[in-house]
């Protein structure tokens, strides 16, 4: 997309806004289809660090998930509880966190995708 959506940008400023992780969403970038729940900026953020703290050979790249979130209108969209759909299943099956931008997202609809074996 030249142009981000921007209905999509206010419905990322909604979740910065409200400070939520309960906006589920399912968004088509790059030929990948994502789905799961928004969070906002910081939170992802705190996320990510906390990963990586945890993590014996990553842990040094924590510190660069502590910067501030950015200020003015989302860029980006930051998913957690989140999975790339590949045929009949997500992955990984436990959720991940990904960070997607705005402007390369080319179709989206609000809610997630959830899987059975059934």
């Amino acid at each position: 997309m030249s142009k981000p959506d921007e209905l999509l940008v206010d419905l990322a400023a909604l979740v910065e806004s409200g400070q939520s992780n309960r906006m589920s969403l399912t968004v088509v970038t790059g030929g990948a289809v994502i789905t799961g729940r928004l969070a906002p900026e910081a939170v992802w953020r705190q996320r990510v660090s906390e990963v990586l703290t945890d993590s014996a050979r990553l842990g040094e790249f924590a510190a660069v998930f502590n910067t501030p979130a950015t200020k003015g209108p989302p860029t980006h969209l930051h998913f957690h509880v989140a999975r790339i759909l590949q045929g009949a299943m997500g992955i990984p099956e436990t959720g991940g966190m990904y960070r997607v931008a705005i402007e390369d997202v080319s179709a989206w609809t609000v809610g997630d995708f959830s899987y059975s074996d059934h």
